[in-house]
């Protein structure tokens, strides 16, 4: 496995990771039942996506990403202060949407720095996970 491809499925993990925690930071701040159901399906896909992208680390012989405590910390105090005033459905999708849009954005840029070296598969998934988020994106946007 090379670099590019490490890179790709790192950015995966991190990715999925990071949307992963903030689903379940803000599912308790749910009130509607159809919102809560997407949003756990949503987390559902992310946690597919990260075990796949975590295998072909592992298969790699390669380290694997670590989040540390300064970024869980940052990611729960900001949707915290997010929803202190306004947990209507509304202002919860549109929070998970600009999530999902950063996501994207960051998984596009590890692509186009790494992608004429990586292999097929790692490419594959890339995409496959921004499908996803641009998936739920239109989803998330009826709530709005």
């Amino acid at each position: 496995m090379n670099k590019q491809e490490i890179n790709i499925y790192r950015e995966i993990q991190r990715n999925t990771e990071m949307a992963m925690k903030a689903l379940d930071a803000v599912t308790d701040k749910i009130y509607d039942d159809r919102l809560a159901a997407t949003v756990a399906d949503q987390e559902l896909q992310y946690s597919r996506l990260h075990d796949r992208a975590v295998q072909k680390l592992v298969e790699g012989k390669t380290r694997i990403y670590r989040t540390n405590a300064i970024e869980n910390m940052m990611l729960k105090m900001g949707i915290g202060y997010n929803t202190l005033l306004n947990t209507g459905t509304g202002h919860i999708a549109e929070m998970i949407i600009k999530g999902s849009n950063n996501g994207v954005l960051e998984m596009e840029k590890v692509l186009a720095h790494n992608e004429e070296m990586a292999d097929t598969s790692s490419r594959a998934l890339a995409r496959e996970l921004i499908a996803m988020e641009n998936s739920n994106i239109r989803a998330l946007k009826e709530y709005l």
